[in-house]
């Protein structure tokens, strides 16, 4: 008899930016999905040369028709409803984004159980708000509560959060404000990376992962590069949803996801501005060192 043909993958839906060199947004998501044993159904939402952090790039963002356009395509193949989860990133505009809202609900009426990773992209530490304006707003009002998980860094979180995080404690019992409740809209998962709140150790880096009713804290040195290597948030929501849909636990894949770009992050060469995810892949698989998820009393 014929050998049996091997299972498909799950396919997620990865609507982010692209870059041509480099890794972030799906260029940074699309290694470790497949890694992982997932198959990203990849929509670029701009195509650049390159990060814009390197101070000059070509390329364009590409307008809501064109994103109409890709997904009619996938849906006239029947590619939409195979897909069990949807991944996004940074948004070129508010207008993008609906398109995305939109997708996640005519697939979630096919499929109940479709889980939507929604990293809140708009800001960081020293860097202020990068996008453009109106996302912030779009992201606090229409798009927290279609999420299944939203993964912020702190600085994201207090934006969306209306204020600074005093301790721990404090940013769980804000998390908690934003999660979804007894049937009502809002995400089942908040992970807050790079927490730095003045209860923590400086010399480490600490993500918080936050549900109904318990919460984990996942700590690693903390690793003072400059610059700091561009798609660290891309790859982690990429591992971290990766990991949830292969059966991890939450705290099980927060710790992988935390583990895989830490040991990304201490394998990026002095001055680079990219993760070296080619050349040290098998940490995004089986990270070398692993940081357990501590459950927080």
């Amino acid at each position: 008899m014929p050998a049996a043909l091997p299972a498909q993958p799950p396919l997620v839906l990865s609507i982010q930016s692209h870059v041509a060199y480099g890794h972030v947004g799906n260029a940074a998501a699309t290694l470790p999905l497949q890694l992982l044993g997932l198959q990203p159904v990849v929509v670029n939402t701009v195509q650049f040369s390159n990060h814009t952090g390197y101070g000059e790039f070509k390329g364009q963002v590409f307008p809501p028709e064109h994103i109409h356009d890709v997904l009619d395509g996938l849906r006239a193949r029947g590619v939409l409803e195979r897909c069990v989860a949807v991944l996004s990133g940074y948004l070129g505009d508010a207008a993008i984004g609906e398109v995305i809202l939109g997708v996640v609900q005519e697939i979630r009426r096919q499929r109940g159980d479709l889980q939507y990773l929604c990293d809140p992209v708009m800001g960081d530490v020293g860097r202020g708000i990068f996008v453009r304006p109106g996302i912030p707003d779009f992201l606090r009002r229409r798009a927290i509560e279609q999420a299944s998980l939203i993964t912020p860094n702190q600085y994201e979180f207090e934006l969306l959060h209306g204020q600074p995080l005093a301790d721990t404690a404090d940013a769980v019992n804000a998390a908690r404000l934003l999660l979804g409740r007894r049937g009502q809209p809002g995400p089942t998962t908040i992970v807050i990376t790079s927490l730095r709140t003045p209860d923590l150790p400086t010399d480490v880096l600490s993500t918080l992962v936050v549900e109904a009713v318990d919460a984990w804290l996942v700590q690693t040195p903390y690793l003072d590069l400059q610059p700091l290597p561009n798609g660290m948030g891309d790859v982690f929501s990429a591992v971290l949803l990766g990991q949830l849909l292969n059966g991890q636990s939450t705290p099980a894949a927060a710790s992988h996801a935390v583990s895989a770009l830490y040991a990304l992050v201490a394998r990026t060469g002095p001055g680079s501005r990219d993760l070296p995810l080619i050349a040290a892949r098998e940490q995004i698989v089986r990270p070398g060192e692993l940081f357990e998820a501590q459950r927080l009393s």
